[in-house]
């Protein structure tokens, strides 16, 4: 929705030129969790003295942050850090429990898959709303309804209710109604990762058109390379505190320490999966040093090294390329291929070779997993190492092929 609050006086010290747009102090956020799930159950523990059986739980804890205008801002952490729920109260969806949230500017939100729209009504009615909820009067809605239609691809859908609308088809709409209102700020939750590619494409050059333009967005992702590539900062929430506020490399290495923390709990809880470790990993194209671009019928060279301390029978290596809109352009495990890795006691230094490879133009990020035959996954490695493919002029997409064309009689 659009929302235009005063903002009180900046706290980071941001000239005249850039002020806070968005002022976030001390924040803290408290949900209630019941214990007695059916009305049955709520009867029979009344009167129960000394016995609990509703729970608080702070999605938000503390939580305080300026943002200047003209920044684009990532929101990472694990599930349940309390990264939406920060991105509601930003956008006014809720309320903080104490403290307070200040904004300024219009703000168009994209929190929840179908939030802003209702079911019955058509695709056309729905953006008439929507733009209405993000500020729009009617006439405006109207001067931008062909682009809007346009820009979400949904044709002739567009008179249908929108409750048979795949998912897909909700997030282009929404977004489609989002960026045509000229909002200031910008809000993006993980809605965006259920459209297709071709329309995650055009939704980040339009981000990167907004950013560009001096526009705030602040985004919720799971993807660390959009994170580095596409952030000027980086908040790193963890159970609801700020953990990182700052620089974005150094946000996603803090991330990765307090997911492997996590994990080595995991694992230490797991006698049968042992204490596997993917201990580093490097690409390189073959014949090429480290970081010389990789181009098409380049055989790519991943050059691995895996330790386990109590030994594993069966196990896999398993390699996946991403793009750095976070979607998988390739990947293979030992098992899949047809090897059967003798048992692994110590360390190992495994070398896969990807022949002719064809990725297309961009930047490509190395994930290194080792699994045990259950196919759990004993260490991950994210994004441990990438490697980059130089425009060529004459197409585009992830996938590069030579084009040419000639006349027909």
């Amino acid at each position: 929705m659009a929302i235009s609050t005063p903002v009180a006086p900046s706290t980071s010290g941001a000239t005249a030129e850039r002020p806070d747009v968005i002022v976030i102090d001390h924040v803290r956020k408290r949900f209630v969790v019941r214990k007695d799930n059916t009305i049955r159950e709520r009867i029979v523990t009344l009167g129960r003295a000394g016995r609990k059986h509703r729970q608080d739980f702070w999605a938000l804890d503390d939580v305080t942050v300026s943002i200047q205008a003209g920044t684009t801002v990532g929101l990472i952490g694990q599930n349940g850090s309390g990264k939406s729920t920060l991105l509601k109260a930003i956008g006014g969806i809720i309320q903080p429990t104490s403290g307070t949230v200040a904004r300024r500017g219009r703000l168009a939100a994209l929190l929840e898959l179908g939030a802003g729209f209702h079911p019955d009504l058509s695709g056309r009615e729905n953006v008439f709303l929507n733009a209405a909820l993000l500020g729009l009067s009617r006439k405006e809605t109207e001067e931008r309804f062909d682009d809007i239609l346009a820009f979400s691809g949904i044709g002739d859908f567009i008179d249908t209710q929108v409750k048979f609308y795949s998912s897909g088809m909700y997030v282009r709409l929404a977004f489609a109604v989002a960026v045509h209102t000229d909002p200031d700020v910008l809000l993006v939750d993980e809605v965006l990762a259920v459209g297709d590619e071709a329309f995650q494409r055009k939704c980040l050059d339009r981000i990167r058109s907004f950013q560009e333009q001096g526009k705030t967005i602040i985004i919720v992702t799971h993807s660390l390379s959009q994170v580095q590539e596409m952030c000027d900062r980086v908040v790193l929430l963890n159970k609801g505190k700020v953990l990182h506020d700052g620089d974005a490399v150094e946000a996603v290495s803090k991330f990765r320490d307090v997911l492997e923390e996590r994990r080595s709990g995991e694992l230490s809880a797991d006698v049968a999966v042992g204490r596997g470790t993917v201990l580093g990993a490097s690409v390189h194209a073959d014949g090429k040093q480290h970081r010389d671009q990789v181009v098409p019928g380049d055989d790519l060279i991943v050059d691995m090294e895996f330790e386990h301390l109590d030994g594993v029978a069966d196990w896999e290596a398993a390699v996946q390329i991403n793009n750095t809109a976070g979607q998988v352009v390739y990947g293979t495990t030992t098992g899949i291929m047809g090897i059967h890795l003798e048992p692994l006691h110590g360390r190992r230094k495994l070398r896969l070779r990807i022949a002719d490879t064809n990725f297309g133009t961009g930047k490509y990020f190395i994930n290194v997993s080792m699994m045990d035959s259950a196919g759990r996954h004993l260490h991950d490695l994210p994004e441990c190492d990438s490697f980059e493919v130089p425009s060529f002029g004459d197409a585009v997409g992830s996938v590069y092929a030579k084009p040419s064309i000639e006349e027909l009689d």
